[in-house]
């Protein structure tokens, strides 16, 4: 485990695929089917990925990351992530904004995520930012139980 200065903050800047292993091992322990590393690969070198991470100043270690991929001149969030010792310290927050500046900054005027319906803090950031409901995919999410989840389709208009 990664002993974070308590009162560190993270610069965020764009990454790619030599943070792979980083962004999967954050990714497990956030979600209960993570993505593994040659997942991460693939997605950096693919053509129209745009990623960001929060990088701990001393050891650059990261901290959190946002990964979306776009389309034309529209976008989703595919993930976003944050180390579990660096959660509740703003750092979603502190991704967030610069990507959705850095997406409208190449003219992708729309944005869209998928967000499992029972994660209310998740749904919060992403209303703070102006993110709206508009659609539902029923039984979207596997669990760690033999239910599904449901998934909130959002989105943002950016231009």
């Amino acid at each position: 485990m990664i002993n974070w200065p308590a009162k560190a903050s993270p610069f965020i800047r764009p990454i790619g695929a030599e943070r792979s292993a980083e962004c999967a091992a954050i990714h497990a322990t956030s979600f209960t089917y993570p993505w593994q590393e040659a997942d991460f690969e693939q997605l950096f070198v693919a053509p129209g990925t745009f990623a960001d991470g929060a990088i701990e100043a001393k050891e650059e270690h990261l901290a959190g990351f946002i990964l979306s991929r776009i389309a034309a001149d529209e976008a989703e969030i595919l993930t976003i992530a944050v180390a579990p010792e660096w959660r509740r310290r703003g750092i979603a927050t502190s991704l967030l904004k610069p990507h959705l500046y850095g997406l409208a900054a190449i003219r992708v005027s729309r944005l869209f995520l998928e967000v499992d319906a029972e994660n209310t803090a998740a749904r919060a950031l992403y209303e703070n930012f102006g993110f709206e409901q508009v659609g539902e995919r029923k039984a979207y999410y596997r669990t760690a139980g033999t239910e599904l989840a449901a998934a909130l389709v959002m989105r943002r208009d950016l231009l």
